[in-house]
């Protein structure tokens, strides 16, 4: 059985993101880039499949720039077989990203699509529910535990009442959440053998996509720095001040 993983290439959760002058985005010059952390817990899931002898092989893909096979390379160092670079200097929205999937999953034919639920750069939340829905796949989006069987994957997920499962027929596409699983660092050997497996290069073209952006970014901004606290000597005073100027009562 072939798993399919989806990576993306963002801006390390640990930087402090800046927005530009023009506002016209955030700086990515001499900015650390690593992989979505939603993806990290994606490609574990799929590598411990494989190492559980219910997967014969992993695919990591990515979309991007030259620099996506950077993140490319991580997942195969983390145990992913192979990888195939979508190269596209275009901003690729959800769609984009969804379609361009599509087109690689009736190439690959593989049984199995395991994406993060949500990038941290733009926090959309779009791609894998898009893909299922282009592929007419089952999904389970969320999932916090994924339990692979004959034909079937059950997939455990977090919904506001609680936990969720539901019984997916495969094909079936699923979206991790943070609990599923713990991501294993790359050990260095293996960081090594990840150089010398192969990464297959496509474009968008070559796919038959159209990765032209639907949505146009009017203007980039921070969000209002919040204003220091005010202590209050009674109840009354504070009921008045959130009635009066806060004006939340």
């Amino acid at each position: 059985m072939k798993v399919l993983v989806a990576v993306k290439r963002v801006v390390d959760f640990n930087v402090k993101v800046r927005v530009k002058a023009d506002q016209t985005g955030v700086e990515t010059a001499n900015v650390k880039f690593s992989m979505n952390p939603f993806d990290e817990i994606a490609v574990e899931e799929a590598v411990r499949l494989k190492e559980a002898g219910k997967a014969t092989e992993v695919v990591a893909v990515s979309m991007g720039p030259a620099q996506a096979q950077e993140t490319i390379r991580t997942a195969l160092a983390m145990g992913a077989d192979r990888g195939i670079h979508v190269q596209s200097d275009a901003e690729l929205q959800p769609l984009a990203v969804a379609k361009l999937l599509k087109a690689i999953v009736d190439k690959e034919s593989p049984t199995l699509v395991i994406v993060g639920k949500q990038a941290i750069d733009d926090d959309s939340n779009q791609t894998g529910q898009m893909l299922a829905a282009l592929l007419g796949w089952a999904q389970g989006t969320f999932a916090s535990r994924v339990d692979l069987k004959d034909g079937t994957v059950a997939v455990t997920r977090e919904v506001d009442g609680g936990l969720e499962t539901v019984d997916l027929k495969l094909p079936a596409l699923v979206t991790t959440d943070l609990r599923l699983n713990e991501p294993r660092y790359a050990s260095l050997p293996n960081i090594m053998k990840a150089k010398k497996k192969p990464i297959d290069a496509l474009t968008p073209d070559a796919l038959g996509v159209d990765v032209t952006p639907r949505l146009t970014t009017l203007k980039v901004e921070e969000p209002p720095k919040r204003q220091g606290g005010k202590k209050v000597g009674s109840v009354a005073e504070l009921v008045d001040k959130l009635k009066n100027e806060a004006r939340v009562i």
